[in-house]
C-alpha cells in the first residue's frame, strides 16, 4: 500500500512539474527547422508563423534553414533534438510520407520520431514554362514532348513535385526527363535560365516572375481559386487529363517526447496565427492556403496520405538508395 501511494505521489509530482513547465513555456528561443533553402513555401510559412509567434510568446522564434537530401537533413536534426518544445520542424508531405518509401535506410522514423502539432497549409501547384518558349498551352507542351520522346526535361524541387511530373508523364503519355533541384528558389532559377523546359512548383518563388512576364504559367494543379492568376486553367481542363487535385501540404511537428501540454499550447497558438485574417491574406496571395488541425487530426491525416502515396511511389520506380 505504501509502495502504491509512493508511486502515485511520484506520478502526481511529475504531472504537476510538466503542467507548470507547459504553463511557463516558452522561457527561451524556439527554433523552427525548415528543410529547404530560404524563399520556398516552407520557409515563407515558417517565417509568417515565427514572426507572430514571437510576438505572442514574447520570445524569439528563429527559423533555421537546413536544406538537402529531400528534407532528410533537416528532419534528422529535428528528430534528434530534445523533446522540450524548443525545436520544431516545418515538415512537408515528403518528410512524413514519401521518404519512407524512397530510402531503404532512413535516419528518422516519420511516425515514431515526431509528435504532430498541426497541419498548416495545402499549397497550390503550378506548371510553368519560360515566357520566351513556344509553349503557349499545356497541349503545346504535350505535342512537343510526343514529337521528341525523352528530349524535354522538367525541374522539380520536392518529392511531391517530382511525383507530379511522373503522374503528368503517365497521364499525358509522354516521356520527359526529371532534373532534380533543391527547393523552389533553384527551380525558379532553372526555368528562368532555360536550363529545363518546364517545372512543377508552388507559386511562392515563380509568381513574381510570372507577374513580371519572365515566366508563363500554363496550368494549376488543383481546382481551388487562385486570385493571383484568376484565368489559369487546371491541368486536367487544359489538356483533358484526369489527375485530380495534386496538393503539396506542410505541417508542424516536434521531436517525440515533447510533453502533450506543450504540444497543445503550440497547436493553439498555431491555429490562432493561421486564422488571423492578415496572415491568411498574405499566405493566399502566394498560393499558400492555410489549414489548421488538432494533433490527432494531423496524425490521422499523415496515415491516410501514407496509404495514398505508397503505390504511386512504387509504380514510379523513384528511389534514392
Amino acid at each position: 500500500m505504501r509502495s502504491f501511494r509512493f508511486t502515485a505521489l511520484i506520478l502526481l509530482s511529475a504531472l504537476c512539474i510538466t503542467s507548470a513547465a507547459a504553463q511557463n513555456y516558452p522561457t527561451r528561443a524556439i527554433h523552427i527547422i525548415v528543410p529547404f533553402p530560404a524563399g520556398g513555401p516552407s520557409d515563407v510559412l515558417a517565417r509568417l508563423i515565427s514572426d507572430k509567434m514571437s510576438v505572442d510568446f514574447q520570445q524569439a522564434v528563429v527559423v533555421e534553414n537546413r536544406p538537402g537530401a529531400n528534407t532528410v537533413i533537416g528532419a534528422e536534426a529535428a528528430a534528434k533534438a530534445t523533446g522540450d518544445g524548443y525545436t520544431l520542424l516545418m515538415a512537408i508531405d515528403s518528410t512524413l510520407v514519401m521518404n519512407q518509401y524512397l530510402y531503404k535506410t532512413l535516419p528518422y522514423d516519420p511516425i515514431a520520431d515526431f509528435a504532430p502539432i498541426s497541419l498548416v497549409a495545402k499549397t497550390i501547384g503550378l506548371l510553368v514554362v519560360n515566357a520566351q518558349s513556344d509553349y503557349k498551352s499545356v497541349k503545346d507542351l504535350i505535342a512537343k514532348a510526343k514529337a521528341a520522346p525523352g528530349k524535354l526535361n522538367y525541374g522539380a524541387g520536392t518529392i511531391s513535385t517530382k511525383l507530379q511530373g511522373y503522374l503528368f508523364n503517365d497521364a499525358a503519355g509522354v516521356d520527359t526527363v526529371l532534373v532534380p533541384y533543391n527547393g523552389s528558389s533553384e527551380v525558379a532559377h532553372g526555368i528562368l535560365t532555360k536550363s529545363v523546359d518546364f517545372v512543377f512548383d508552388g507559386p511562392s518563388a515563380e509568381l513574381p516572375l510570372i507577374q513580371s512576364g519572365d515566366l508563363r504559367a500554363l496550368a494549376k494543379l488543383d481546382s481551388r481559386a487562385f486570385p493571383a492568376l484568376p484565368d489559369l486553367p487546371t491541368l486536367d481542363a487544359a489538356a483533358d487529363l484526369h489527375l485530380g487535385n495534386l496538393t503539396v501540404w506542410l505541417g508542424l511537428v516536434a521531436p517525440r517526447g515533447t510533453p502533450a501540454a506543450i504540444i497543445d499550447k503550440l497547436q493553439s497558438e498555431t491555429a490562432k496565427i493561421l486564422n488571423d485574417p492578415a496572415i491568411k491574406a498574405r499566405a493566399d496571395a502566394v498560393g499558400l492556403y492555410l489549414s489548421s488541425s488538432t494533433p490527432a487530426e494531423f496524425a490521422d491525416f499523415i496515415k491516410t496520405e501514407a496509404a495514398r502515396w505508397q503505390p504511386v511511389v512504387k509504380k514510379s520506380g523513384l528511389h534514392f538508395d
